[in-house]
């Protein structure tokens, strides 16, 4: 990440070299590694692959790949991230395969083969983190709005709240995740 200082990263990928060595010997740990890099994993699938079901289910396939095949992971400098994102590339690239042989798709994906955009991830993941911050009723609107792609009255109707006071807690909380994404405390 730019603006890292070195002993930072440093001290990150031991923290992180510590975290898969205990996944190998002993796979429930790897929960840790996941948790850790759930959001970047899904965020970089979910950019390339526009239906929200197949990017659950890749980023599921990226990590059973990933603690099947934890014993062959060699450190090689790169972060375990950009090991996990080319496992996440592959399992694009199948799923493309397969969708290519049953119904023709091509809007589906989008560059599958792209340089990751870790940048992009980071300020993903950021942002899944800040919705968690939200108040409990904003946080709803979000995520009733943006992910499950609800209408406002449809949103209204499952909080029980008029369609007007649905638009002043999505108004609310997208000005304070456009401070907290600027840098500032909302």
């Amino acid at each position: 990440m730019a603006g890292e200082n070195p002993a930072a990263r440093a001290a990150g990928e031991d923290a992180e070299r510590l975290l898969v060595d205990a996944a190998r010997k002993d796979p429930a740990r790897f929960v840790d590694l996941y948790e850790l890099h759930f959001e970047a994993v899904y965020g970089f699938i979910a950019r390339r692959v526009r239906d929200r079901g197949v990017s659950e289910d890749l980023t599921s396939e990226v990590f059973e790949k990933a603690l099947a095949h934890l014993c062959s992971y060699e450190w090689s400098g790169a972060p375990f991230r950009a090991w996990l994102i080319r496992i996440a590339l592959n399992a694009i690239a199948d799923h493309v395969k397969r969708s290519a042989r049953e119904v023709p798709q091509a809007e589906t994906v989008a560059d599958p083969a792209g340089p990751p955009d870790f940048a992009e991830m980071e300020d993903r993941a950021r942002l899944f983190r800040m919705v968690d911050r939200l108040p409990a009723e904003q946080r709803k609107v979000i995520l009733a709005r943006f992910v499950e792609e609800k209408s406002i009255r449809d949103v209204a109707g499952q909080l029980g709240k008029s369609e007007g006071a649905i638009k002043q807690l999505q108004l609310r909380a997208l000005e304070k995740l456009r401070v907290l994404m600027e840098g500032g405390h909302a």
